[in-house]
């Protein structure tokens, strides 16, 4: 299918965030903006030309996005202009006012993270994090006519309750539960030998989903699959998928699991950034470090230092350098 635009944006509005989560693929932390994020007016083009563009459905993400001063002028330009929506947030900042305000826009969804069932343990996987507020927030945007979805990330801290926190997110009335293995990712990655669950406790993981997934009654769709990211890196080889992921500084990356960007927003348009990046999972050197990726998972902790794909990278052994220098970022 030759398509003229993507049709889901991803975009990271910031990686600035009012938590500081232990296993955060952005690396996110309050504070903690990525350098040379987008400004408003920046954002605000950005938003105009997925518009523009026909782009049916964006997902506004972050770090925290609601805490960005134009979150809302964001959005509803998005909205207006007829894109879907997805909103993830933490929830932490986020009540019946916030969630009215949504109604007014096409949401398909706002997805709030659940990663405990108790104070304690959500609040050691979130530090500064308080469940309560969480949960108020998943009420605030039933209540609104809103559809949720919760999301829960497993670690050794937190997969004991997996199970208790599928059986809130059915009670809280949310249509699915997303989940998968921890992500080796910015914060994560960093805290890997404390974090990565162990072989027993995937398994029983997975025979939870399993048994509530195949359940006569399920009030609720369960998503975990792909389970690991390296198995949708797989996918992606197969059939690149029709997504465009923006970071905050307005760069596009061919993929999150991968350190290339391929495109840049402040400098190009949104339709020259979707050819870029369709001609990207074309070129040998994204196809060679996927395949190192999956030979040697490890590689997952550099994913988030982001080099420029060009012409001029060449593979080197099983480094990849180029000929002029790189910008890159953490």
């Amino acid at each position: 299918m030759d398509l003229s635009a993507p049709l889901f944006v991803s975009w990271q509005l910031t990686r600035d965030c009012n938590l500081a989560c232990l296993h955060c693929c952005t690396d996110s932390a309050p504070g903690r903006k990525a350098p040379g994020e987008l400004s408003r007016e920046e954002a605000l083009r950005v938003a105009r030309q997925i518009v523009e563009a026909g782009v049916p459905y964006a997902m506004v993400c972050g770090g925290e996005p609601t805490i960005v001063p134009w979150f809302w002028e964001v959005v509803e330009v998005l909205g207006r202009g007829g894109v879907q929506l997805k909103i993830e947030t933490n929830g932490q900042s986020f009540g019946p006012s916030e969630a009215a305000r949504l109604a007014s826009l096409p949401i398909r969804s706002v997805q709030i993270s659940l990663d405990g069932d108790s104070e304690a343990v959500y609040a050691k996987q979130r530090p500064g994090g308080v469940l309560s507020k969480a949960h108020a927030a998943c009420r605030a945007v039933v209540s609104a006519g809103l559809p949720l979805e919760i999301t829960f990330a497993p670690t050794r801290v937190n997969i004991h309750e997996a199970e208790a926190v599928a059986a809130r997110a059915v009670s809280l009335g949310a249509f699915r539960f997303n989940t998968g293995a921890l992500m080796r990712l910015g914060t994560a990655a960093k805290l890997w030998d404390r974090l990565e669950p162990t072989v027993e406790q995937y398994a029983a993981f997975r025979a939870v989903l399993e048994r509530l997934d195949g359940g006569l009654n399920k009030k609720i769709e369960y998503c975990y699959t792909p389970f690991t990211i390296e198995e949708g890196l797989r996918e992606g080889l197969s059939a690149p998928p029709a997504t465009l992921l923006v970071l905050p500084d307005g760069r596009v990356k061919v993929a999150a699991p991968l350190p290339f960007t391929c495109a840049d927003l402040r400098q190009a348009s949104l339709a020259q950034a979707w050819d870029d990046y369709r001609s990207a999972w074309e070129r040998p050197q994204v196809r060679e470090a996927a395949d190192r990726l999956l030979a040697e998972p490890e590689r997952l902790a550099d994913a988030n230092t982001w080099r420029v794909l060009d012409t001029d990278l060449r593979s080197t052994g099983d480094r990849t350098t180029r000929n002029a220098v790189y910008q890159e970022t953490q």
